[in-house]
Parts: structure tokens; sequence; C-alpha cells
């Protein structure tokens, strides 16, 4: 991170740090952007400052940022799959080297522990190692046809490619979206959230570091507009999004007007499932993983909490002492777990379920209200408990909505139809997860579950070498292992005839 961070104690960095530099990086450097509207303040979650101004990138730099793009696709396009292999390997290589320092931004940021924002980055690394290793193998297939007359597909890039990230893996869904692209021989414009601008760019100064061509990867800033800017742009040939449902349905209209590919990943509000015969404390670590990695504002997260009846109170208890545990605050210690939510609005919105949830007769077990650290600098920090609601119904609405916040729902049920049927009961279908020591029983749930991403007998596993993505109104295309390949390439077909052309004519 070299001049943009400097390199403190961990500790003593919140509530220290402000972005001097600008936040746009096109053709190989940071740079203000061109045309401008808003601008946008960034806080640190942590102890709401203000840690920078955002400038919220206009139809000119936007502009700019694709014919950079454009520029730098015609010469990485031609590089051979092993000469891309290489190139990535060294930006992974970088990522690993300076892995505390990005994590320290991923903090400060976005407000998550500094323990989970390590993992994190090392799977961000991971990620490009991965598809750094696919880059030299990606191939068509030869076709024997009658006469000695053959046929061949060669796989190709799509050109230049739009990504669009959340605020709460910022540095990570940058890396899942650009490894597989810049694999592939595509460019790609990446607009991180508005919340989080400040990682991203580190990322793209690290392709550079590494040897892409200059402009291969620019990060414009900005909100909505800029997202319709880059959409609408006549040289995007592919949009990826990560974010909620209803932007998800802008960016897909927006993109048919174009006839451009989209990979949406949306939100979710997922099953847990827990039978009576499963390990009862690997299920309940499941839970806790389930629910408030990353203060709960996981799109994966397995919010809705399935329990059978027989072991409802046992595992209840259970669920609450340990989530009492939990240790809140400073999220640049090293033994905190829990830091703070996004931003003041947010946190807001969250409080706002807890209280509609106690309104429609949930019950709360544990947390939901504001938390406070002793800690002075972190008084205006944007901090909760996390919390344990029983007494739910399938028809409340926290059941039904994703909170996107530290909020467990927990309810009862009697049979394996019966949770199979509830759990499939909603528009989303991103994720389910399943608890039993009846390996039988486990793969039969998981078949039936109407999700893209499933676990048994544990729960947010995310290795690169898995896909991911969702079913129904959760999105569709997928990020990760093998299968993002075909989302960041086409396939063209070859016809070759060994013999004369027999004309009908």
């Amino acid at each position: 991170l070299h001049s943009f961070l400097p390199r403190l104690a961990m500790s003593s960095v919140t509530g220290t740090f402000s972005a001097q530099q600008p936040l746009n990086y096109r053709a190989g450097a940071r740079v203000q952007p061109a045309d401008g509207g808003q601008v946008e303040e960034v806080y640190e979650p942590a102890t709401g400052r203000v840690i920078t101004k955002l400038l919220c990138s206009g139809e000119k730099e936007v502009d700019l940022a694709v014919q950079s793009a454009k520029a730098a696709f015609k010469i990485w396009s031609q590089m051979s799959g092993m000469e891309r292999c290489r190139v990535l390997l060294e930006a992974a290589r970088i990522i690993r080297e300076q892995r505390e320092e990005i994590a320290t931004l991923e903090t400060i940021n976005n407000g998550k522990s500094i323990f989970e924002a390590r993992v994190d980055i090392d799977i961000s690394w991971q990620c490009l190692e991965y598809y750094a290793g696919l880059a030299g193998s990606l191939a068509g297939e030869h076709i024997q046809l009658p006469g000695g007359s053959f046929g061949y597909t060669r796989r190709e890039p799509l050109g230049v490619c739009v990504g669009i990230g959340a605020w709460n893996y910022p540095f990570q869904i940058a890396c899942w979206k650009s490894a597989p692209a810049l694999a592939c021989g595509n460019a790609m414009v990446f607009k991180p959230s508005p919340f989080t601008p400040v990682s991203v760019v580190r990322l793209a100064e690290i392709f550079t570091e590494a040897g892409v061509p200059k402009g291969l990867f620019n990060v414009v800033q900005g909100g909505a507009a800029t997202g319709q800017f880059l959409c609408h742009h006549p040289d995007v040939a592919k949009i990826s999004f990560t974010g909620s449902v209803p932007t998800g349905i802008k960016i897909m209209e927006m993109a048919s007007k174009g006839i451009k590919p989209v990979t949406l990943e949306l939100g979710g509000k997922s099953p847990l499932i827990i039978f009576s015969d499963c390990a009862l404390e690997n299920a309940v670590n499941g839970a806790l993983m389930a629910n408030f990695l990353t203060q709960g504002e996981v799109c994966c997260n397995g919010t809705r909490v399935f329990v059978e009846r027989k072991i409802l109170d046992v595992f209840t208890k259970e669920v609450v002492k340990r989530t009492q545990k939990i240790k809140i605050g400073d999220p640049l210690l090293e033994d905190t777990r829990m830091g703070a939510l996004i931003n003041r609005p947010h946190l807001d919105r969250v409080q706002g379920f807890i209280k509609q949830a106690k309104e429609q007769g949930a019950q709360v077990l544990c947390g939901g209200d504001l938390y406070v650290p002793d800690d002075p600098k972190l008084k205006n920090g944007y901090y909760m408990r996390p919390c344990v609601l029983g007494n739910c119904t399938d028809d409340m609405t926290c059941v039904k909505e994703e909170i996107f916040g530290p909020v467990m729902s927990i309810l009862p049920f009697d049979t394996e139809e019966e949770v199979v049927e509830r759990a499939n009961n909603t528009k989303f279908g991103l994720a389910g997860g399943v608890f039993t020591r009846d390996i039988q029983k486990a793969h039969r749930v998981v078949a039936a579950l109407k999700a893209g991403m499933c676990f048994i007998n544990n729960y947010n596993i995310s290795p690169v070498e898995l896909p991911f993505g969702g079913y129904k109104s959760s999105g569709f295309g997928r990020e990760n292992g093998r299968a993002a390949i075909e989302y960041y390439s086409q396939l063209k077909t070859v016809c070759v005839e060994m013999g004369d052309v027999e004309s009908v004519f």
C-alpha cells in the first residue's frame, strides 16, 4: 500500500485514516474524473468519520474509461493463455504480500473485523491464482465431419466487461469478477459501491504492477447515474452485478436495450435446516456463521433457521448463549469478532425490522439494541448487538424479507416434507443449508431445495473452485469455478469443407 496507507499498528489506525489520492483509475493511473456530478461523503463505519469525499463519474469519464479498456483489450486478447496466466499469478503474489495492508484498508472502509477482512483478501488472491491456472487451458474442440471435412470451436473473449460491486465484500467481489474476465482475455471497467470506494483502486494498481496493459482494469466511482452510463455504453459487451433485487431488475432492463449478457448475484433469504440428529455444537457454529459474518451483511446468509421441534429449546438456548458472547467493537482489534454496520441509514433500517418483528409477535431472545463501545473515538460508530428472534412464523416480515443485518429468525418444524416446502416458499433462491448426521437425508433435502448454493454440515464456505449464484429472484449466471468461464467468453464455430461445394442451384 506504500504511499497510500502508512504502516501503522492495527489498533491505532482506527479514527486516523483519510484518503487523499484520486479514487478513479484509468489508463494505468489514479485520476480525477474528467466530469462529475454530485460529491458523496465516504464514512469509516467504526467511528462515523468522513474519510474521503467521492466525486461521482459522469458520462465523459465513463466513456474515457471504456475507451481505455477497449485499447488495452486489443493487446491483452491477443496474448496467449499462458502469458495471461503469468500476469495473474504475479497479481496474486502482490496481494498475498500486501495482505495486511489491504485487509486494514478493507476494515476501515467496510467496518468488518480485521480477522474477517484477512480471510477476504486470502480468498481474493486464491481466486486470481485459480483463474491464472485456467487461463492456459482454455480451448475449443475439434469435430470430425464426413469426407475429411471438419469443424472446430474457439472460445473467445467478449470485449469490455463491466463489473458493479457491492459494499459488503468490496475487494473480494472485484477479484471474483475480474479474475475470470481477465483470464478469458477481456478488459474490465469496475464500479464499486459509493460506500466502499477505497480498496478496489488498490486492486487496479496491483494489476498494473503485475504487468497488464495499461487500461485493462479501470475504476469509475459513483452511484446509480454512473452505473446507468456504464450499462448503456455501446462498447460494453457484458455486465456483472452484485447487489439488491430492485437494482438488478433495472440493470437487466438497461442491458436488454443493447442485448448485453448479464450476470446477476442478488439478494437472499436463505433457509438453514437443523435436524434433531445433528451434531448440536456444529449446528450452533453453523447458525452463527450463517447469520453474523460481516455484521449479517451477507447475501447468502441462512437467516431463516428452521429447527426440529425436539431440539428447539436446547438449540435456541445454546445459540443465544453464544451470540451474547460475540465481541463487538473496534474492528481493527485482533479479538473483535463483530464490527460496525456500513452506515447510519442501514443501521436504522435493520433496527426498523427488529421493531416491526416485535410488533408482529416475534420475541427478542437477545441483542437487537444499539451498542456504544467504551472507546470514546468509537461513540459515533454504527454498532448494534447481534439479535436472535424467537416465536417467529413464516408470514412475519422478518422471515420474508432480507434484513441484511445481524438478525437470526428461529422457526420450529416437525417433518422433513414440511420444512422443505416452507424453506422453498420464498421468491429468493441463493443458498440453503442442512445439519444432520443422516447423510442420505442431507443429500435428499439439498436436492429438493430451490437454491443455487447449498451447504451440508457447514455454512458460508466459498471456495473459489465452486460456482456461486442463485435461483429465482436471487439472480442467474455464476461466479467462481469453471462455470464462470462460460459467462466471460463466447463460442465461435468454424466449419471447414475439404472437398468442393455441392451447389443446390
